[in-house]
């Protein structure tokens, strides 16, 4: 880890050399020496890393290194910063005002140079020597990393479900008897790493399970269990609410919540999963939300205490998992240590099969050690290296109390997986540690924070994001972090998470390697007061919705701050208290707009920012200064100001400001003449005129692969749509069209690597000689959003020979009254949302049509007088959802007095039909 760290200073040398060798003069010499001994340092940690825990005195010596290599970083970024004050607004020298002409600056600067190398040599000249094993073991340069990251590695399966059958029909029967009482509680006992959720999870998803009951929910609790939040996520869920139905449930205290949920699940025979609860007292303040329900409804814990379980639900036995059996773990094992690919001669090698089965006897039958020690295992090919593994396991475990042994050989096959990781790895898994438990992490922020941390090396062959994307591909083999939803692609990560072991591992050793530390804020108190004695990294998690920052820590250099939905003020009262900030994330809450402070201009460190704001942003003209900024988020729900300086950073990759309103979320901010950055990836959202297309301009952005334009006029569209199908990289693209007519989208067709497309606004699609105005989509669209298109023609026609399209959202997208679906039309789709067709009378869906369909979706299609017959034929169907329909149509399907409906025998096939009333909302948001 320390070989990370000093990795990150020798990077910033190399930025100062770069880029500011002008202020360095004398001691410019100094600074390379420097850079040369801290190289020299990272090939002893390199080794030492190896054999760091067997040595109490090269522990000490490797803390010393990473000091020194923090020192180090100081001295730089402090250079950085005055040299940066000695720019003008365009970033030229001011010729005669430099701090930097006097000698006695310098001198400091090396002085405090000299004194770091000397102290690193001092360090150097007292170091043990170890030999480097020449058989690749432990190894960690960057080039070693890339070279295994190259292959192709399979996505990661659904977790080998070992023993869980028994198991799993005693939960499903229990969840299936129809008890007519309250709060008929069932319970998964069994310590962390058992598989609780797994097999949770396992019965949620059960298509007998869907099909029993009206309603289901899922809430993972943790240890810090929020009623307010538990409550606000089911409710949103049975009512799926519209943008103003939500605003008021997240103005009701927790009072009106549990009043409003209670009436919402009291016709309603449901299922609520409650994941990971660990005290009693929890459920107390949760039970009066839950009514008794139709009969059969039930609620679902997984939880580590069995009186917690006990206290639920004394009629009902907890269903306590156990360990698995030497044959299940010898099994399990195998299944991760020796993939398919390498299955036969290895596995039934008699070294690998005793040294496997010593191994795995030391997890004690704990699935989730099995997992990580099996993917721990793939990644060495000799038995000399699965050799060391044991000596790392089995020396430890030695040096414990017997009575402590079992859990100190799960948290050691644990740690030795974090020791095995590649150094580059290291901070990053580190890094997953700010997030709060149970949490769902976006991949796409995880690696843009990677990034502007420096644990992602700027190189040649491969994109920054592309390289943080095979990082996580690597942590996700080494079974270190889970995958939680996958995107529009069915393969590619979305959002992914880390269990609760391997997080208290990952906090530990943040902590243990001064790398990172959370600050809980404090329960009645609105402030949190940061200081110099804390580390470079912190995290806040905020107990209240306001966070008022004070205090001074000028080495700090990322503020992270989590928040779900609901908005959480995060307020800093002087930005110059945190000069070295390199992450920093705000969010504020006003009826006024918000005038950014200047002061940000002079966090000239800055590489990721993001605000949240309710209200209309006012940037202010010194974020032009920010010039290493990579990510520029912005999310706000009226209007924005931004001023022409931050199109001239030419290091920003990520640009992203988007409305927080459904109606208006596609309004562009103005194109800036001579923003061409070539460095650009991300782009939302920009509006663009003549001058795009007249310069060429967008054809420097070689590197964008998500772009959202609002054109202001049609005579735009089409020259900048054949500008931008040559950008090869292009994947993503957002199209918005208000008050423009007559459009050409003749370009799209030649759009041949976009994978995903949206259209916002109306196309008139009257008669053309060359067929409907959509026939020009390419042919290898995924994902295709219509909004408020106002299509005369049924588009369907043309969507459904789109052979990849999976998700098709169609949101007012047509006017005319008949849908037709016809035979193998839509062979790959696998969700279909339709919202708001108000014309629609008539759907007709042919055999064979949508084969793959698992999800539908329908909302406000008030004129729809039936369901079309054809649902009968798609069996793969495992969700329907129906909200705000006809009254008539949703009686026709529900039925009256427990009897089915005259339509239900279309969609009784369906396991899980959710249809939420328009009359419960009303009544219960007022």
């Amino acid at each position: 880890m320390e070989e990370a760290i000093v990795s990150l200073a020798v990077e910033r040398i190399s930025d100062l050399l770069i880029h500011e060798a002008v202020f360095l003069k004398d001691v410019k010499d100094q600074v390379e020496s420097l850079r040369a001994e801290l190289k020299r340092t990272q090939c002893f940690l390199k080794d030492a890393d190896r054999n760091l825990e067997q040595d109490a005195r090269l522990q000490n010596r490797v803390s010393e290194i990473r000091d020194l290599a923090y020192d180090a970083e100081d001295v730089i970024d402090s250079f950085i910063l005055k040299a940066a004050y000695q720019r003008d607004s365009h970033g030229i020298v001011k010729r005669f005002t430099s701090i930097f002409t006097k000698p006695y600056h310098l001198h400091k600067i090396g002085v405090q140079v000299k004194a770091i190398k000397t102290e690193l040599q001092n360090i150097s000249e007292n170091l043990p020597a170890f030999e480097i094993p020449g058989d690749g073991e432990g190894s960690s340069s960057i080039f070693k990393v890339q070279q295994r990251l190259r292959r192709a590695y399979s996505h990661v399966e659904e977790e080998d479900v070992v023993s869980l059958e028994v198991s799993t029909k005693d939960v499903m029967t229990k969840l299936m008897t129809e008890e007519d009482r309250p709060h008929a509680v069932v319970s998964i006992v069994g310590m962390g790493g058992l598989r609780k959720t797994t097999l949770a999870r396992k019965v949620y998803n059960h298509v007998d399970v869907r099909r029993h009951f009206d309603f289901l929910a899922w809430f993972s609790i943790s240890q810090q269990c929020k009623p307010r939040e538990v409550l606000l996520s089911v409710l949103k869920k049975v009512l799926s609410p519209s943008n103003n139905d939500r605003e008021k449930i997240e103005k009701m205290d927790e009072i009106e919540l549990t009043r409003t949920l209670f009436d919402a699940l009291k016709e309603k025979r449901y299922l609520v999963v409650l994941d990971e609860i660990w005290r009693s007292e929890d459920w107390d303040i949760l039970k009066p939300a839950f009514p008794r329900g139709r009969k059969g409804s039930k609620i679902l814990f997984t939880t580590r205490n069995r009186n917690v379980a006990s206290r639920a639900d004394s009629c009902n036995t907890p269903i306590e998992l156990s360990f698995l059996t030497d044959d299940e773990s010898w099994n399990l094992l195998c299944k991760k240590a020796f993939p398919r690919s390498k299955m036969g001669s290895q596995c039934c090698s008699e070294e690998f099969v005793k040294l496997g089965k010593e191994m795995v006897k030391k997890c004690g039958g704990l699935p989730l050690a099995i997992v990580v020690l099996g993917c721990l295992l793939a990644t060495k090919q000799s038995v000399a290296q699965w050799e060391m593994v044991h000596k790392n396991i089995h020396g430890h475990l030695n040096e414990l109390p017997h009575q402590d042994r079992q859990y100190g050989a799960v948290n050691r096959i644990l740690v030795s997986s974090y020791n095995d990781l590649p150094y580059p790895l290291k901070p990053c898994f580190l890094y997953l540690s700010h997030y709060p438990e149970d949490w769902e992490i976006p991949k796409k922020e995880l690696i843009r924070l990677w990034i502007a941390e420096g644990f992602i090396p700027e190189n040649e062959e491969f994109l920054m994001e592309d390289l943080g994307e095979k990082f996580l591909e690597e942590l996700i083999d080494r079974s270190l972090v889970q995958v939680s939803r996958r995107d529009y692609t069915g393969t590619n990560v979305k959002t992914c998470r880390v269990h609760d072991l391997l997080r208290d591992l990952c906090m530990k050793k943040a902590r243990e390697e001064k790398f990172l530390e959370i600050i809980q804020q404090p329960l009645h108190e609105l402030e949190v007061t940061l200081a110099e004695s804390m580390l470079r990294r912190i995290s806040i998690h905020p107990s209240k919705s306001k966070v008022y920052l004070k205090g001074k820590h000028p080495k700090l250099r990322s503020l992270l701050f989590s928040h779900s939905e609901k908005l959480v003020e995060l307020c800093i009262s002087k930005y110059k208290s945190f000069k070295f900030l390199r992450v920093l994330t705000l969010a504020k809450r006003s009826n006024y707009g918000w005038h950014v402070s200047t002061e940000i201009g002079n966090l000239q460190h800055l590489r990721y920012l993001k605000f949240y704001y309710n209200n209309k942003v006012i940037l202010p003209g010194s974020i032009g200064r920010l010039k290493n900024l990579y990510t520029l988020y912005i999310k706000f729900c009226d209007d924005i100001v931004i001023p022409d300086g931050v199109f001239k950073l030419e290091r920003l990759r990520h640009i992203v400001i988007k409305m927080d309103n459904e109606l208006l979320s596609e309004n562009g901010f103005r194109w800036r003449q001579g923003f061409s950055s070539k460095n650009i990836e991300t782009l939302k959202f920009i509006e663009v005129d003549e001058k795009a297309a007249e310069n060429n301009a967008v054809l420097r952005w070689t590197n964008i692969q998500s772009l959202g334009i609002a054109f202001t006029g049609a005579e735009y569209v089409k020259p900048t749509l054949i500008l931008l199908a040559k950008l090869q990289r292009l994947r993503s693209v957002s199209l918005c069209f208000f008050d423009v007519s007559h459009l050409d989208l003749e370009p799209l067709s030649q759009y041949y690597h976009l994978s995903k497309l949206k259209l916002v606004g109306g196309i008139e699609d009257e008669p053309h000689p060359n067929g409907h105005v959509l026939n020009f989509l390419p042919s290898n669209i995924v994902k295709l959003t219509l909004f408020y298109c106002k299509l005369i023609q049924d588009p369907i026609a043309v969507l459904e020979k789109l052979c990849h399209l999976r998700i098709l959202y169609l949101k007012d997208a047509y006017i005319g009254s008949k849908m037709v679906c016809s035979a193998n039309g839509f062979p790959k789709l696998d969700y279909r949302h339709m919202w708001c067709l108000p014309q629609l009378k008539e759907w007709v869906i042919e055999e064979g049509a949508m084969p793959c369909l698992r999800e539908l979706e329908l909302v406000y299609i008030k004129s729809l007088r039936m369901l079309p017959e054809g649902l009968r034929y798609i069996t793969t169907l495992q969700e329907l959802n129906l909200r705000g329909m006809s009254s008539s149509l949703e009686e026709r399907i529900k039925g009256i007095d427990g009897r089915e409906g005259e339509e239900f025998y279309k969609v009784r096939h369906i396991p899980s039909i959710h249809i939420i009333y328009s009359k419960i909302i009303g009544a219960n948001i007022t």
